[in-house]
């Protein structure tokens, strides 16, 4: 599964790749995405998707983002990641794309979260 096949879409005429829950849930469950975390680190010491990784915003470097394979950022409704990603994508960074409904969409839909 590719980056380019899980990119849904793009939201508000702002280059922002959003992947779709199903998308979403499928790199979940692969492993062949990097999920990040970009909330602070006690909300995501509080419960975060399986295998995410903590890149808190208030800290944020595009250039720390892993490079060996597509990156999927997410936050708690979709603002935070949007900004991580067009961070990303200032640095000229093209394998990065968001999940909008965030960690609280994901829940919302049944999915599972970590402590």
């Amino acid at each position: 599964m590719s980056l380019s096949n899980l990119v849904s879409g793009l939201k508000g005429g702002v280059s922002a790749p959003a992947i779709s829950h199903e998308d979403f849930v499928a790199a979940v469950h692969s492993g062949t995405h990097h999920i990040i975390d970009v909330r602070e680190p006690h909300e995501y010491a509080g419960g975060h998707v399986p295998g995410a990784i903590n890149h808190p915003l208030s800290q944020f470097d595009p250039a720390q983002l892993p490079a060996d394979k597509p990156v999927v950022l997410l936050c708690q409704a979709g603002a935070r990641s949007a900004k991580a990603l067009q961070a990303a994508q200032t640095a000229g960074l093209t394998h990065v794309a968001h999940y909008p409904p965030g960690t609280g969409g994901w829940l919302a839909q049944g999915g599972p979260l970590n402590k």
